[in-house]
This record gives C-alpha cells, sequence and structure tokens, in this order.
C-alpha cells in the first residue's frame, strides 16, 4: 500500500529547482524595476539603488542570526514537557 504513495508536483526536484529559479528571477525584476520609478522617502539613503532589496537581507540575515544566538538560551531539553 505504501508504494503506491501520490507523488505531488514539489517531489520532484527538477520542478524545486524551477521555483527556486523564478523567484531569483522574479527578485532580479524587481531589483531591477527599482531605478525605474520616483520615490518618495523619507530618509536619504532610501534613494539608493537597492535599498530595499539590500536592506531586507540583511535584516533577513540578522533575525535568522538572533535566532540562532536567542536559541542558546532559550532552548529546553529534548523531554523538558515529558520529564517525571
Amino acid at each position: 500500500m505504501s508504494g503506491n504513495k501520490k507523488k505531488y508536483w514539489l517531489d520532484d526536484h527538477g520542478n524545486v529547482k524551477k521555483v527556486i529559479g523564478a523567484l531569483f528571477v522574479v527578485c532580479g525584476l524587481l531589483f531591477v524595476a527599482d531605478f525605474f520609478y520616483h520615490k518618495h522617502s523619507h530618509f536619504a539613503a532610501e534613494n539608493f539603488f537597492g535599498f530595499y532589496a539590500i536592506f531586507g537581507f540583511v535584516v533577513c540575515v540578522a533575525l535568522v542570526l538572533a535566532a540562532k544566538w536567542m536559541r542558546t538560551f532559550l532552548m529546553r531539553s529534548e523531554d523538558y514537557y515529558d520529564a517525571e
């Protein structure tokens, strides 16, 4: 019975690579599109080309690193809820 498991389209590694490639293309196009519109910025740094893309990437990396650091003192033992 387990041999007849339904296979979904993201189970194929080729399709996963296509989705990731499409995400890279969309991100690249949005980065380039930043050049073609007028920004109404509040701060001078917001006028730099690709500011929001770079800022978003840096903040995302900072969040991941902060979460890894917080894990050192927030993590509980494996049997925390099961301990007697």
